[in-house]
């Protein structure tokens, strides 16, 4: 164990750099144990006292390595410890003796290295600054490298990214697509009648749920007469069409048996009941004579059918009652009228009335629109009413419009 006293800052530095040396420390380590060693003693030289400085060396174990000890005393029995805003050069111990240690693995064991008079103070700062520096151009070079490896790599992962958005949206537009050309597939076809025209708009609530509720059923009764039903069954997507299915094709079997409309809604309820406890829906059924354009209606909870007359008078065809799955379920009566040349007569789900949150509002605005655009041909009518009525969307909701008048 070699130990020496010192006063002066430049000799301090001197011995560390000289015992460095010796033990062939690298020039960064040196630097680094040399600038710990002054920090650590600065304190008390500057205010003119002494420290003393002791090191001693491990030889090298298994592993080729010994280890340099280097121990500074302070005057004062409790040495100053680094300050916390400045990360130590070098990890340093301070002992229950109030000592402070320094230990730096050797690359070798150490021999009798050149003094560190050979060479003269400043040759050997800059050996030290220029391991630092070509430290510090090596961290540089490793950080550019590694900002441009994070950079492609961040590119990679948003082309990626943007192929898999770009692939789920043809997923969904794939899924879309499939579920309305099924629900195309279970309406009814296009009805052609002599004396009557009939035209049907029909848009779900959004992309998300391309298939929903609101359907509709239209065929030709064995005396001429031609049977419309609509129906909007509770919530969206699949399980709200398949339960308007069930309900359109109860209505079909019952209609076509010959039962008289103001009975269908509450046959439909019982007959359904005991299969599917969970179907809630609201029907309007209407019945058009083509010959004489007489028209009946029956209601089960669902809007009233709105009649547009040739010269623009309107008013709707009020029909009270209760739909599927809903207490006391039936019609309360029939609502008879006559369609005359050139008389519209609108049936639609609440999607359009509802569309603002306000059903007397959108009642008011249905009956506008239909006088603004009666003139226009059949099959234009229902989509401009939804067009009018869909404007400033508050609540969405599928929309079903159907258009029937005597041409």
């Amino acid at each position: 164990m070699n130990s020496d006293t010192f006063h002066t800052p430049a000799a301090l530095r001197r011995a560390v750099r000289s015992i460095a040396l010796a033990h062939r420390l690298p020039a960064d380590d040196r630097a680094r144990l040399v600038l710990s060693v002054s920090e650590a003693a600065a304190p008390s030289l500057n205010a003119g006292r002494h420290v003393v400085l002791t090191h001693t060396h491990e030889p090298a174990d298994g592993d080729g390595c010994g280890r340099l000890t280097v121990t500074l005393r302070l005057p004062r029995r409790t040495p100053a410890a680094p300050r916390a805003e400045k990360r130590p050069l070098l990890p340093v111990e301070i002992t229950a003796d109030h000592r402070m240690l320094w230990r730096v693995p050797t690359p070798a064991a150490p021999g009798h290295g050149p003094p560190t008079d050979v060479y003269s103070d400043h040759v050997l700062v800059e050996e030290e600054l220029r391991a630092a520096l070509d430290r510090t151009d090596g961290l540089a070079a490793e950080h550019r490298k590694l900002k441009h490896e994070l950079a492609e790599t961040n590119s990679g992962v948003l082309a990626l990214y943007v192929q898999l958005e770009e692939r789920d949206e043809e997923l969904r537009r794939a899924h879309g697509r499939t579920l309305r050309a099924l629900e195309d597939a279970l309406r009814p076809p296009p009805l052609h009648v002599d004396g009557l025209e009939m035209a049907v708009h029909y848009a779900p609530a959004g992309d998300d749920d391309p298939t929903g509720g609101d359907l509709y059923d239209w065929f030709a009764l064995p005396d001429g007469t031609i049977h419309i039903t609509v129906v909007d069954a509770l919530g969206h997507g699949v399980t709200s069409t398949r339960t308007a299915l069930t309900v359109t094709h109860a209505v079909r079997t019952l209609a076509l048996e010959g039962h008289p409309v103001g009975s269908i809604v509450a046959r439909t309820d019982s007959i359904l009941a005991p299969l599917a406890h969970s179907v809630m829906a609201t029907l309007l059924l209407t019945r058009v004579n083509p010959s004489t354009g007489e028209v009946g209606l029956a209601n089960g909870s669902h809007p009233p059918a709105l009649l547009v007359r040739a010269d623009g008078t309107a008013g709707y065809l009020e029909a009270r009652g209760r739909g599927v799955g809903y207490p006391l379920p039936g019609s309360e009566r029939v609502v008879t009228a006559t369609l005359r040349p050139g008389d519209l007569l609108v049936l639609y789900t609440d999607g359009l009335t509802e569309s603002r949150r306000d059903t007397y509002e959108g009642e008011s605005r249905l009956l506008r629109s239909a006088r603004r655009h009666r003139g226009r041909p059949t099959d234009q009518i229902p989509a401009a009413i939804a067009r009018d009525m869909l404007t400033d969307v508050l609540h969405k909701d599928d929309t079903l419009a159907i258009a029937v008048r005597l041409p």
